[in-house]
């Protein structure tokens, strides 16, 4: 069994621990043979009020293991369902423990959770636990989509456990832990839907009511008033993913948080040459998740979510299924009017009217024929530079820029809204990967030099970072994975 530590520094809170029992599981994590810290996010850890972890390096490896519960954390193993590509299933955490909530100095509720911590009763013949690389890669990510200012779960840390992991070859194990407003996800509505009670449902819902929208807490139709507060997150996390050209791989309904934070970094990479077909994930073998199939699956998967919250919509099914209906219904207007406001403000364009639509479309059409680095092409528009290759010598691009400068009716403020918008570096495929092999060997300085410079996307950086050649043929055959 885990030692348990007698300090009194983390003032750990287990509200999840109200919920019906069908809910969770209490599990303690397995502990491990030979934990060792890989790295450890200081300024997270000064952000969520956890300080006095940076004066107590030499056990961070116990804790952040699972070989050492915190004072006052009860570990649990969370219950969950999930439509994975459109097929319904039971799930749960696998290999992931959650050792309770702290709250921060600004008063904020956070999740901890050890992912890659042991069997559960959710692992569903998996071993419970995760390589070195897929940890390393979640923290390298989602510290890059934070930084990116996108909603995201973190990383506090990564610890080698000193144990083999077998996936399709042998791998070094390893424990992340990772920090979330909380893991509550459409599937854990759908779990309550299929395998609890109608209290139980309603319960849930005024749990994540009062935990992530207290102001709709009070409203006349909590379901409703959930759905549409959730639509909302999701729609503007989606839209985020988009302007840098993020692609998460793998959108299952277990893989939507309700509180519109990003979570699950397995199969996700970053779109180079724009193509909304892009798909870099191996479990992805008909493009359900490419880059431009995103907003129709959000919408898919809120309409799973609303199916799941009808008994709690009205007690007449015809009913509920019509407030329902008309909630969901609202989901393309609001997506297609954010999404404009978002690619003109990529473009610097202030004041744009509805018939402007039709330069974004424009746009995304030339660089789609010419093969135009997503990133790399809004850069050069904002700084006024030339791109190699054939996109810029077209007179079609020449007469649509043309157009696109006489929008610009004030070039400081467009430029200054460009810069918000458009970043100078995200986490290109072949850095990432470059980065964890090199992590492999047991050299970690590319990954941190990779962390810094991520750490500052929207700063200055040389040219040769910015506008650097993506290695001929590399998207063509990448391909990132789940880790499980």
């Amino acid at each position: 069994m885990p030692k348990t530590d007698k300090k009194l520094n983390w003032n750990f809170e287990s509200s999840y621990l109200e919920l019906p029992s069908i809910f969770y599981t209490k599990q303690n994590p397995v502990p491990v043979a030979k934990p060792a810290t890989v790295f450890f996010n200081e300024k997270l850890a000064q952000d969520l009020g956890l300080d006095f972890l940076n004066q107590e390096k030499e056990k961070l490896h116990d804790y952040f293991s699972g070989n050492e519960i915190p004072d006052g954390a009860t570990p649990l193993a969370q219950a969950y369902a999930g439509h994975q590509f459109g097929g319904f299933t039971m799930l749960g955490d696998g290999r992931a423990i959650l050792l309770g909530e702290g709250i921060d100095p600004e008063g904020n509720r956070f999740d901890i959770q050890l992912k890659g911590s042991g069997r559960t009763p959710y692992s569903r013949r998996g071993d419970g636990r995760a390589t070195l690389y897929s940890m390393l890669r979640e923290y390298l990510i989602s510290e890059a989509m934070f930084h990116l200012k996108i909603p995201t779960t973190r990383s506090l840390a990564v610890v080698a456990t000193g144990e083999k992991v077998y996936r399709e070859e042998v791998n070094e194990g390893a424990v992340l832990t990772r920090i979330a407003k909380s893991h509550l996800r459409v599937g854990t509505f759908e779990y309550a839907r299929a395998y609890g009670s109608i209290e139980d449902l309603h319960t849930l819902i005024n749990y994540a009511l009062e935990r992530h929208f207290p102001e709709k807490n009070n409203m006349e139709n909590p379901a409703i008033a959930l759905f549409t507060a959730v639509m909302h997150e999701q729609i503007d996390l989606i839209i985020n993913w988009l302007r840098v050209g993020f692609i998460h791989g793998v959108m299952n309904t277990d893989n939507m948080h309700i509180a519109g934070e990003t979570i699950d970094y397995g199969p996700c990479a970053f779109m180079n040459a724009y193509d909304p077909k892009t798909v870099f994930s191996s479990i992805d073998r008909n493009g359900r998740y490419a880059f431009g199939n995103q907003q129709h699956v959000g919408h898919w998967n809120l309409t799973a979510f609303a199916n799941a919250l009808l008994p709690a919509v009205a007690e007449d099914q015809e009913e509920a299924i019509k407030l329902a209906q008309k909630s969901v219904d609202g989901y393309q207007f609001k997506f297609t009017e954010r999404y404009y406001a978002m690619m003109f403000a990529k473009l610097g364009i202030l004041n744009p009217k509805e018939e402007d639509r039709v330069l974004v479309n424009d746009l995304l059409a030339m660089m789609q024929t010419h093969k135009s680095d997503y990133t790399q092409t809004f850069l050069a528009l904002e700084e006024e530079r030339e791109l190699e290759g054939t996109l810029y010598s077209s007179e079609e691009f020449k007469a649509w820029k043309e157009k696109w400068e006489n929008l610009r009716e004030d070039k400081e403020a467009s430029v200054a809204l460009m810069r918000k918008n458009n970043p100078r570096v995200i986490p290109r495929n072949h850095w990432v990967e470059n980065a964890l092999d090199e992590a492999k060997t047991g050299n970690l300085e590319p990954f941190s030099e990779l962390l810094e410079v991520l750490a500052n996307p929207y700063g200055n950086h040389s040219d040769e970072l910015k506008y650097q050649p993506i290695p001929e043929e590399f998207d063509s055959c990448y391909q990132t994975f789940c880790g499980t």
